[in-house]
């Protein structure tokens, strides 16, 4: 027999800032002296302390600290600030490396006040948000992405995490960057294939919310593919402006912000069946774009094939792959039904899900996106 109940209301745990910065420049050195210059920053415990008060992670990885301007800075910082440099790639990505940079900052003898800064791409900012968010409860961060991917998606909205039995993102919180510096001159460095990684988030964000961007790289694609700095800073600009208004609607993913995960329930599929690091998360998301459209198509949530045959189009116009199997996929050595299940079986481990069906993100036209569970029939017809 119950003797008595009780109950305990709480308000929303703070997600460790009020708000997040966002700082757009040309040049990686107005980055580094804007990091070096005396400004008030709202520490997690509410007081304010002076940039040259506050001790700092950085952390970064092999390909960014190799980089001159990188490398200088690191080698400037003061000696109450410490750095950690993560080996490079999605296979790096794992909890022993997050638990690397906390026990960087515990043996550095950092505090809440601390402040953990990421320096490079999605898999750096990822990380390294989370073993902000994992100190101590949360100490303070800021972000500074250097790839497309990391500036138009990874690093705006306070996801982190890390991947987990050959999983993607299966371990992670949410936790915002009080401070996100991009400059633009990072993306001239990048290798070709992670640049066309990121610029496939780029086209996600213009199905989903942006047809001007839809247009640009429909129209002037030799701009993008020799990363005019114009249109570098207009497609980062435009790309984050986008995400910045879901995520303010949005911040814990309860209902508009799926949207984001167009191609994405497909792409990290593809990614774990694959082999992490084998597709790059950009080509992956790309692909995982194609399958949605033709099952938007076939669910019977387009008029006609017209919208999807004009994503088809820029896909493939950019080097990606619309087929229902991609070729990374030949390695399993299995039949195009085998293939197509073991798909499937990794759609299920999809964090959007909820019952027996999987949540897809699905697309009537441009700008116009349904979240809907879809039948597993279904999915193997778009994918055998």
């Amino acid at each position: 027999m119950q003797h008595e109940s009780m109950k305990i209301p709480y308000s929303a745990v703070h997600p460790g800032t009020e708000a997040t910065e966002i700082f757009f420049y040309n040049d990686c050195k107005d980055v580094f002296e804007t990091l070096k210059k005396g400004r008030e920053v709202l520490a997690y415990d509410g007081s304010f302390l002076r940039t040259e008060e506050i001790r700092r992670v950085y952390v970064t990885d092999t390909n960014v600290a190799a980089l001159p301007q990188v490398h200088q800075f690191l080698e400037s910082i003061p000696d109450s600030s410490v750095s950690i440099v993560l080996d490079a790639g999605e296979e790096a990505k794992t909890f022993e490396n997050v638990l690397k940079i906390v026990t960087k900052a515990i043996d550095a003898g950092m505090t809440r006040t601390s402040v953990f800064t990421g320096i490079g791409g999605g898999v750096i900012t990822d990380m390294t948000a989370m073993a902000a968010s994992l100190f101590k409860r949360g100490a303070g961060l800021e972000l500074v992405p250097t790839t497309l991917l990391a500036m138009v998606d990874a690093s705006i909205g306070g996801k982190t995490g890390c991947d987990f039995q050959n999983y993607k993102n299966m371990i992670g919180t949410f936790y915002p960057a009080s401070r996100i510096f991009m400059a633009t001159e990072f993306l001239q460095f990048l290798p070709e294939k992670e640049y066309k990684s990121g610029l496939a988030e780029v086209v996600k964000m213009a199905m989903l919310y942006a047809p001007k961007l839809f247009m640009i790289l429909s129209e002037q694609k030799d701009a993008v593919d020799r990363r005019d700095p114009e249109t570098l800073m207009d497609m980062v600009l435009r790309s984050s402006r986008s995400k910045a208004a879901v995520v303010e609607r949005d911040l814990m993913e309860s209902g508009e912000r799926k949207q984001l995960n167009l191609g994405h329930t497909f792409g990290h599929a593809l990614e774990t069946c694959a082999g992490l690091g084998v597709v790059t998360h950009g080509d992956a998301v790309a692909w995982g774009c194609a399958r949605a459209m033709e099952l938007s198509c076939r669910l019977g949530l387009t008029e006609d094939d017209s919208w999807k045959n004009d994503v088809f189009a820029l896909l493939e116009r950019y080097g990606w792959c619309t087929e229902p199997q991609h070729p990374a996929l030949s390695a399993l050595k299995l039949s195009r039904e085998e293939t197509a299940a073991r798909l499937l079986a990794a759609m299920k481990n999809d964090k959007k899900n909820k019952d027996k069906n999987i949540c897809c993100i699905l697309q009537r036209e441009m700008n116009s996106t349904v979240i809907q569970d879809v039948k597993d029939e279904d999915i193997l017809a778009v994918l055998a």
